[in-house]
């Protein structure tokens, strides 16, 4: 199940989590919401109440350099915002 990529560690997600029973993952763009929650629920074996999807488009980067200005784009990618039941936890830091 290669559905979640990597967990969304930002402090706006970070203040998220800690205020109500939220975790952000960062998932393929192809995955739908049934996919995402059958995932979560057999990675971390928490129950899954929601599942919140969003599109991300990719952003227009440039930086000068000394041989002018570099531009680029980032990639764009697809989010789901989970919400957990009552008591059930993920830790992110306890593999460090």
């Amino acid at each position: 199940m290669a559905i979640i990529i990597k967990p969304v560690v930002t402090e706006k997600m970070t203040n998220i989590s800690e205020k109500s029973n939220r975790v952000g993952f960062r998932v393929l763009p192809s995955a739908n919401k049934i996919e995402i929650k059958k995932a979560v629920e057999a990675l971390y074996n928490v129950t899954v109440v929601g599942v919140n999807t969003i599109s991300m488009p990719g952003k227009r980067k440039s930086r000068y350099s000394k041989t002018g200005v570099i531009s680029g784009k980032t990639s764009a990618y697809k989010k789901a915002i989970i919400t957990l039941k009552e008591g059930d936890t993920i830790d992110f830091y306890s593999n460090i």
